[in-house]
């Protein structure tokens, strides 16, 4: 009977210390969604050109030559050799030809931009001439959606939010598209939900957000019924091959460790079980992953087609091409 006693409490004990750990391998459920716009060279070809073409005079010089490639390169979206040939032209270019030199510098930064590498666009805005530029240069807004867009990405929020404050005051109807665009792609459901009810044009905001709210599934019922019962957390929702492994795993392992405390060896047994808690520790916190998952996937099917179709990516809101 003591015996017994000793085995049951070593189990309590066991799953208590277990449960004690569960607690730190908490899941948080707000969404991070995944949701980005490929660029299609038709789109790019669509836009009409930032600058004046070269002159017959311009044609006749070095830079000239490098930068026409650069230009047709960037067309096609063949944007590594498009920068190659804009950082020729402007080592090749007087510097007394200020114009063209920043007109070369923003074709650099929008072909990085576009590529999807912001901190190189950061970099050369830094180092350009560009910085401080007035609102008469042609592609002023379109440097401004890059510039915001970019600090956002590489999550420098303070220079975005300073950015955005241009923007709000020199282009108030874009810097409205930027606020419901970033809500969109940060999945910021609150805000999404005050969208909806103040701005009327952004009405379908609440349907993204009722459908969301009534589908998704919830990380802490996922981390508990893992709990509970490992698997239960990944059947919630809809992981069945996971479910399954989750439960044989976890059962082969508390039945290992029960085997050799009960026969009188007691090392093995808390090895096994050792390898147990692990399993079920990670299936707890697997279990919240899942459903974090199946919420930012199930969110992203509803905000991609909104976004696209009414124009909210950044990038769409570019305004000049190459």
């Amino acid at each position: 009977m003591n015996l017994g006693l000793q085995k049951f409490k070593r189990i309590i004990s066991f799953f208590l210390i277990t449960l004690t750990l569960a607690s730190c391998y908490r899941v948080d459920p707000k969404i991070e969604p995944q949701v980005s716009y490929t660029v299609q060279d038709r789109f790019i070809k669509s836009l009409p050109p930032a600058f004046p073409s070269l002159t017959h005079e311009e044609k006749q010089e070095i830079w000239a030559q490098e930068y026409l490639i650069g230009l047709g390169f960037a067309k096609k979206l063949d944007l590594y050799r498009s920068i190659t040939s804009f950082k020729r032209a402007e080592i090749l270019l007087p510097d007394l030809n200020t114009k063209r030199l920043q007109e070369v510098q923003y074709y650099m930064i929008l072909s990085y931009y576009l590529g999807g590498r912001y901190s190189d666009a950061i970099n050369t805005f830094q180092e350009s001439k560009l910085k401080g530029i007035s609102d008469d240069f042609l592609p002023y807004h379109d440097l401004l959606v890059i510039l915001y867009e970019s600090y956002r990405e590489t999550n420098d929020f303070n220079n975005a939010k300073y950015i955005y404050k241009v923007i709000k005051l020199k282009f108030p109807d874009t810097a409205d598209k930027l606020y419901v665009s970033s809500a969109l792609v940060d999945g910021e459901i609150k805000t999404l939900d005050e969208i909806s009810e103040k701005n009327k044009n952004y009405q379908n905001l609440k349907k993204i957000t009722t459908y969301y709210e009534q589908n998704k599934k919830s990380v802490p019922t996922a981390e508990f019924l893992n709990a509970v019962l490992p698997g239960a957390g990944y059947l919630y929702v809809g992981q069945k091959q996971s479910a399954l492994t989750a439960f044989l795993l976890n059962g082969l392992f508390i039945y290992a460790s029960y085997m050799f405390f009960d026969n009188g060896y007691p090392a093995a047994g808390i090895i096994t079980a050792s390898f147990e808690a692990g399993w079920y520790l990670g299936g707890i916190y697997g279990g919240g992953e899942s459903a974090k998952l199946y919420n930012e996937r199930l969110y992203e099917k509803k905000a991609y087609p909104m976004l696209t179709q009414n124009h909210l990516f950044p990038v769409l809101m570019l305004q000049y091409g190459f």
